[in-house]
Order: C-alpha cells, then sequence, then structure tokens
C-alpha cells in the first residue's frame, strides 16, 4: 500500500489510487450504491468499518460525507460516523477507502446511531467534522478559504 499523507488537507473529492479499473464508468465515476459496504482502513492500516451512505448536498451538487458503520452485528447497535469526503482516498487495487485519521481517534470521535443524525446542513457542525478530519469545508471554494496555518501576510 502506497503512503497516504494523514495531516494532508484538500478539498474537493477523494484521493484514487491503485491502477485496478473495474468494468464499467468507474473509478472516476460511479454509482454511490456501488461504495456501500466497502471496507474502510484507519491511516494505521486497522479495519474500521464500511461505508453505509454517502450523502450528497443537493444544492452544491457534492458529495458531503461518507457514512462509516463502525461495529455492531447486521446493522443493529453500530456506531455511525460522517466522514468528510475529502478525508477518503479510495483505493482501487485493494477495493477499500482509506480514511487519513488512526483508528483510535476515529473511535474517539462521537458518532451517532440510525435513529440519531445530526443536523448535516449545519454549518458548525461541518466546519467542527472537517477540522477534526483536518480537512477544509467542501462548500469553501479554495480562493475564499483562508488557512489558519498560514500568517495573513501570506494570502
Amino acid at each position: 500500500m502506497g503512503s497516504i499523507n494523514p495531516q494532508s488537507r484538500r478539498t474537493g473529492g477523494a484521493g484514487i489510487v491503485g491502477g485496478g479499473v473495474g468494468e464499467g464508468p468507474g473509478p472516476e465515476v460511479m454509482a454511490a450504491a456501488t461504495l456501500d459496504g466497502t471496507k474502510v482502513y484507519s491511516s494505521d492500516a486497522e479495519h474500521v468499518g464500511k461505508i453505509s451512505d454517502i450523502m450528497l448536498d443537493v444544492r452544491s451538487g457534492r458529495i458531503a460525507y461518507a457514512v462509516l458503520s463502525e461495529g455492531g452485528f447486521l446493522g443493529m447497535g453500530a456506531t455511525l460516523h460522517a466522514i468528510p469526503w475529502s478525508a477518503l482516498t479510495l483505493d482501487t487495487d485493494q477495493k477499500c477507502f482509506h480514511v487519513d485519521i488512526t483508528a483510535q481517534l476515529l473511535k474517539d470521535e462521537p458518532g451517532f446511531d440510525k435513529d440519531h443524525w445530526p443536523s448535516m446542513a449545519d454549518s458548525k457542525w461541518g466546519e467542527s467534522l472537517h477540522t477534526y478530519y483536518n480537512r477544509d469545508p467542501y462548500w469553501v471554494s479554495r480562493s475564499d478559504y483562508v488557512d489558519p496555518d498560514v500568517p495573513p501576510t501570506a494570502h
């Protein structure tokens, strides 16, 4: 497996690594349903769950989040985690996703259950989530984004 830098910051879509090409239009354009059930591995190579949903920002036409299902049995008792789409990398060789966060940090993130979803349209919730995953919010264009790690004179 190639090195995936958990400290990298990017906006936009998920990364793609590997040379695997399936049948059909993938991996550049894929049906969301084909990604349901795809395994997800942490930056420390631990299997942390599977993709259960892909959340769309209907107004912007962008993928907002992938929902990871962790634990549970046959969907019962699972903890769900919203992961910024840009924090994921699709590995076409291994047919899985990698998330740029350690397994322990993912487990420490409180998550939610299937009956109590967060208000994903709330920008404060979204900003907090993107910060946790060290990502720029997907709704902020790169030209509008001010990186807090860069001195103001460099912008």
